[in-house]
């Protein structure tokens, strides 16, 4: 089997759920009881919020776990648009994120707060310009994705924290889903960004657990009421396992982050040098320093998504339609369609997302099926 659909979800490493297994074995007393097996649960939750931080170069106050991305972005948006509330009801995101973000908008403006949306250029990314003229007295959040989802594009984020240094008051929120780990963390980082949401299962830690990075002194509404963990902010009895499992994953991830990066980039160099030469092949992933290194975005002409995965699948590969999240509604990527893409070539994209497991070899080993799958669909169109 050859697995290249990493941004959907990663297989979670066995050193990591070996942390798992042994911390629900033996630490299973509950973070917020008073008794020393209690004491024990807090200190190995306060000793994984510790290392996270360590190794994002933030304070260990400044990290809440969450259940995952999507929590994590319902949070941010809709906390910070209940907390800033009085301030102004007006907020700021791009045309290309992801369902989390954008459905989270959409359900504010049915509570009666505005929502610009900025365009995004033939790459999918933003203009600086076009946020600074988006920019209102009563914005009170600008969010932004840091690496597409779907075709791997890196937004400007530096650009957007040195312009937004000069409207300190507005919440600045990172979408680092597919960033964490692809060598941008002094962008995602950088101490005008307020807010970043990250979900463990993109780099090989269990579904279900994520965290957000929230920076001293800016606050957003809790929406989880209850026992008042995580600082009172969000409640819920903590999954210590989980979060145990995700500080060794992040860990694992960093350390070997440079040389899985240059990889990465290789491979997606090499099959993206391969399949543009076939007349039918439109790609959006480029290979510069503008684009993650993970994610490899094409379509052939002529041939749907989902046919073109499924027929991948049956020779042991397995890649994806654009997004995971959407896949199965068989709807044209939404990133594809604000670059002005034809709906005709759109849904016929698939997306290549690699991970530190992945190999050249694997790469050249799809470059021959690709071939052979070519010449079945030109037959076919």
């Amino acid at each position: 089997m050859i697995y290249f659909d990493n941004s959907a979800t990663t297989q979670a490493l066995p050193e990591v759920v070996d942390t798992y297994d042994k911390v629900s074995k033996s630490v299973w007393g509950n973070p917020s009881s008073l008794h020393n097996f209690g004491e024990q649960a807090f200190n190995l939750l306060e000793q994984s919020r510790k290392q996270i931080a360590d190794l994002l170069h933030v304070h260990p106050d400044e990290i809440y776990f969450t259940s995952g991305g999507t929590e994590g972005d319902n949070w941010v948006v809709k906390g910070t648009a209940l907390q800033k509330r009085e301030y102004g009801k007006h907020l700021i995101t791009t045309s290309v994120e992801h369902p989390a973000i954008h459905n989270s908008m959409e359900q504010l403006k049915q509570l009666g707060y505005d929502v610009t949306y900025l365009p995004v250029d033939d790459e999918g990314r933003i203009s600086i310009k076009d946020l600074k003229a988006a920019i209102r007295p009563d914005t009170t959040l600008v969010s932004i994705m840091a690496v597409n989802n779907e075709i791997g594009t890196i937004q400007p984020i530096k650009e957007a924290a040195e312009l937004l240094k000069q409207y300190p008051k507005i919440h600045f929120h990172i979408d680092a889903v597919q960033g964490i780990g692809k060598g941008i963390q002094d962008q995602i980082f950088n101490d005008r960004v307020d807010f970043v949401t990250i979900s463990g299962h993109k780099f090989h830690a269990p579904r279900g657990i994520g965290f957000i990075y929230g920076r001293r002194g800016r606050r957003i509404a809790q929406l989880m009421s209850g026992g008042g963990q995580e600082k009172n902010q969000r409640s819920g009895t903590e999954n210590l396992p989980a979060i145990a499992a995700m500080a060794k994953a992040l860990r694992l991830l960093l350390t070997k982050e440079p040389q899985a990066n240059q990889t990465e980039r290789q491979i997606k160099q090499l099959i993206s040098d391969h399949i543009r030469k076939f007349d039918k092949v439109t790609i959006f992933s480029k290979s510069t320093d503008r684009f993650a290194p993970h994610i490899l975005c094409f379509a052939i002409k002529g041939v749907r998504g989902e046919t073109v995965v499924h027929a991948f699948e049956k020779e042991g590969i397995y890649i994806s339609t654009t997004s995971a999240c959407s896949s199965k509604k068989h709807l044209a990527s939404s990133t594809l369609t604000a670059m002005h893409v034809p709906e005709e070539i759109s849904t016929s994209a698939v997306r290549i997302s690699l991970g530190d497991q992945n190999t050249l070899d694997e790469a050249k080993t799809f470059i021959k099926v690709f071939d052979r799958l070519y010449k079945e669909f030109d037959k076919l169109s």
